[in-house]
């Protein structure tokens, strides 16, 4: 039995303290705000973010960050564009060795840099990991068969993890390519984006397998020139999160993009989803990261157009068909 902190109480840091707790360990869920906590610790139910979800004993709640640390295992769940901030504020109360976890998916906002960079970067004596793969909040919550995949550079950080998390619905792999699985999670958003407006304009089945199978060529493509490992792309953090991400309606990023492939805008899709869109975001990571390393993104690249440039997605589509003619190239 495991003492851990996650920090973040949206649906994928609560859904995680569930699946925790489930396994017997004592799970400490901080919330930014104050309110907010003490409405988990009177409903037990995070009526917000996953509704009807029971939040059990082995789950207490808190406010204060120096309160939440002092554990086993931090596991970072807070939005993308706040992870800096909260690495640098966990910082002060952490103990040298301390293993931290991202669970997060995106890049930072102003740097471009990976999250587990980011991490590293503002709490120095931490050991650092990142988990990711397909894995729907509500499907976690719920005990549904899920497998993710945690990565670290750091010996025995990915190992100990695992230990924490594998239980009888929850089954982790390691990898040391943290590199490629933190990429894996954030560039598929992006595709997700995609895969949903392909949807709001009715464009079937056909065209979604063509942009998932081309999806993965391009975050392959980008992740190899990062110095990640070709093969990790084909895991859980690679093509099973797109998969998941792109055809399920538990995805906010496919959500968003039905609604802007119907006619939205960008903002009233992500007013209507309610919740942080991080393909979004990400967009602007990726065509940043396709430039300063030279990687042809496609896809990527009309993502951009229509999220930053108002750029009407009914145009998307005769660029992408009328491109060159040229082999099939998968990496």
């Amino acid at each position: 039995m495991a003492n851990v902190a996650v920090i973040g109480s949206g649906s994928w840091g609560t859904a995680i303290s569930v699946a925790l707790a489930r396994s017997g360990h004592n799970v400490s869920l901080w919330s930014r705000r104050k309110e907010f906590t003490e409405q988990l610790m009177l409903e037990r139910e995070n009526k917000r973010y996953l509704p009807g979800t029971a939040l059990d004993e082995h789950i207490s709640f808190t406010s204060d960050l120096s309160e939440a640390c002092g554990k086993d295992l931090i596991v970072l769940a807070t939005p993308s564009h706040t992870v800096r901030e909260m690495a640098r504020a966990l910082n002060s109360h952490i103990n040298a060795g301390q293993v931290v976890v991202s669970i997060s998916k995106g890049f930072d906002t102003e740097t471009r840099q990976r999250l587990s960079e980011v991490i590293k970067e503002e709490m120095p004596n931490a050991r650092v990991a990142a988990m990711s793969g397909p894995s729907h909040a509500e499907e976690v919550a719920l005990a549904m068969p899920t497998m993710n995949v945690v990565a670290s550079a750091e010996g025995g950080v990915a190992e100990y993890i695992q230990s924490i998390f594998n239980s009888s619905s929850f089954r982790i792999y390691t990898s040391d390519d943290i590199i490629g699985v933190e990429l894996g999670g954030s560039v598929k958003n992006v595709i997700a984006l995609c895969a949903g407006i392909c949807d709001g304009l009715g464009y079937g089945d056909n065209a979604k397998a063509a942009l998932i199978t081309r999806g993965i060529a391009e975050i392959t493509r980008l992740g190899v020139a990062m110095g990640a490992k070709f093969e990790t792309f084909s895991g859980l953090s690679g093509i099973g999160d797109l998969v998941a991400t792109c055809t399920s309606m538990h995805s906010r990023n496919r959500r968003a993009g039905i609604l802007i492939g119907q006619g939205k805008t960008v903002k009233e899709a992500e007013d209507e989803i309610k919740m942080v869109v991080e393909g979004v975001k990400s967009a602007a990571a990726v065509y940043y990261l396709a430039e300063r390393y030279n990687v042809e993104m496609p896809i990527s690249r009309e993502a951009y157009r229509v999220l930053y440039e108002g750029c009407d997605v009914k145009e998307c589509l005769p660029r992408l068909m009328g491109r060159d003619a040229k082999p099939e190239i998968t990496r």
